[in-house]
């Protein structure tokens, strides 16, 4: 696999520096902000058990590989280093590795290079195996605790309770979160993961695209047909909008009968054309009585530092050009 030129430091050339990275046992990873390049030495994928160089050179892999509930800290540290507002970047979390078990590493970068304005343009980091420590703190805290057997089994009963009023806390956030009609994402989800995808696109200098739907003339099928035949309507074109979404894409319902479509790593040019299928998909939808099924769309890109409702309030307006242009038809 081929590797983008990186500056060498004084004294090193660069094969050098190519031979201290594959010699190093633990990980090391070398970000090139500017083009999104990112190298991991041998070392790296040995420690998580991959092939070498067998993972996309991206900071999305990293992304995929930290443990869930590490995630949002591990994020706010990294993000407050490289803005200056922190003046290291060091912490410990745990990794996925190739058979699914996590590992406790520890994090370390620095970066090297910033661009004019004050953004990264380089840094370079080591990852380092602290599990073993991790594990051994974990057994000497177990062998400090000498517990009664009714305490013990006092607290396997709470355990008990416990999982299942998290579940029960699971079962009903995930009820708030869809729609009670469609059962796709509702508003306040959709509210949610745009921001956190917002986020994440100015993190990492990702394209990040929304599509703002509403359905043409459904007042009439209401009126005429009543509700019911209405509804079974939006859950058919519920169906063929999901046949376009890929795993990271969100499909939410904005309104009665509104929808948007979260795209992240998406440009415009990839959206128009996710609109575009979509509106050859619609035309297949089977009419509702004498009423025909179509959308028309709204499509936008996330504009640099524009948060999450700026972006909506894009793509609602884009949607408003479209049914301006004559319905069954898409805008940006």
């Amino acid at each position: 696999m081929s590797h983008e030129p990186r500056p060498v430091p004084a004294g090193f050339s660069e094969q050098q520096l190519q031979l201290l990275f594959e010699l190093i046992s633990d990980g090391i990873w070398d970000w090139n902000a500017n083009s999104g390049y990112v190298y991991r030495n041998p070392g790296w994928y040995a420690m998580l058990g991959y092939a070498s160089h067998s993972l996309a050179n991206s900071v999305l892999t990293w992304e995929s590989v930290i443990h869930p509930e590490d995630y949002p800290r591990v994020m706010a540290h990294f993000e407050a280093y490289i803005n200056q507002r922190n003046e290291r970047y060091r912490v410990e979390y745990r990794c996925r590795c190739a058979d699914g078990s996590y590992l406790w590493v520890e994090d370390s970068g620095h970066v090297i290079a910033r661009n004019e304005d004050g953004s990264v343009a380089r840094m370079l980091g080591a990852h380092r195996n602290i599990d073993a420590g991790k594990r051994l703190v974990a057994q000497l805290e177990q062998k400090t605790q000498s517990l009664e057997t009714q305490v013990a089994e006092r607290t396997r009963e709470l355990s008990w309770v416990n999982q299942q009023l998290q579940r029960q806390l699971d079962e009903n956030r995930e009820l708030a979160e869809r729609d009670t009609l469609t059962r796709i994402a509702n508003r306040y989800r959709l509210e949610k993961t745009l921001r956190e995808e917002c986020e994440r696109a100015q993190r990492f200098r990702q394209p990040l695209a929304v599509i703002a739907m509403d359905l043409d003339d459904f007042k009439p099928i209401n009126d005429r047909y009543g509700h019911a035949r209405g509804d079974a309507a939006l859950l058919r074109v519920v169906d063929t909008l999901r046949a376009s979404l890929r795993e990271q894409d969100l499909l939410a319902r904005w309104g009665g009968d509104e929808f948007v479509m979260v795209l992240p790593h998406t440009a415009l040019g990839e959206a128009l054309e996710v609109a575009g299928r979509l509106r050859h998909l619609m035309a297949q939808v089977a009419p509702e009585g004498d009423c025909r099924l179509t959308m028309s769309y709204g499509v936008v890109q996330r504009q640099d530092a524009e948060d999450a409702q700026a972006l909506l309030a894009r793509a609602d307006k884009a949607l408003y050009r479209a049914k301006d242009c004559g319905k069954n038809a898409i805008s940006e």
